[in-house]
């Protein structure tokens, strides 16, 4: 079971929305597909981003991954903590371990994404 109060994207990236500020990372499924996480590269602050923009990348003992843009915005903020310890999106990747966030241009536009509900469907259906 997902976190409720999250949005996910088919790329597996959740977004916590607060006010107009979106907080960003990669879901327990990513993080277990990816393994060992080693390194984060954070975006750059104040980089405006359109939905589906790649933002950042994540690297780990067996690959590397682009993390995108859920909702169009502005960086305002990378998590820093994930330069000295990237394994925090391991151990926990939808509180200490998220990644990145953004000042939304419209937050309605979260609400295109899915819920927990349709991202637990989502990954039934992957799996098959």
């Amino acid at each position: 079971m997902q976190p409720k109060d999250l949005r996910y994207t088919e790329q597996h990236e959740w977004i916590r929305v607060e006010d107009s500020t979106g907080t960003v990372g990669i879901t327990e499924h990513a993080q277990s597909a990816l393994g060992d996480i080693t390194f984060v590269e954070l975006p750059p602050v104040g980089k405006q981003v359109a939905k589906g923009d790649e933002a950042c990348a994540i690297e780990s003992a067996k690959a590397a991954a682009s993390i995108y843009v859920p909702a169009a915005g502005k960086i305002i903020e990378g998590n820093a903590a994930l330069e000295d310890d990237p394994s925090a999106v391991n151990s926990d990747c939808y509180g200490a371990g998220w990644v990145y966030k953004l000042e939304l241009s419209d937050p309605s536009e979260v609400e295109s994404l899915m819920d927990a509900e349709v991202y637990d469907k989502f990954l039934a259906q992957e799996a098959r």
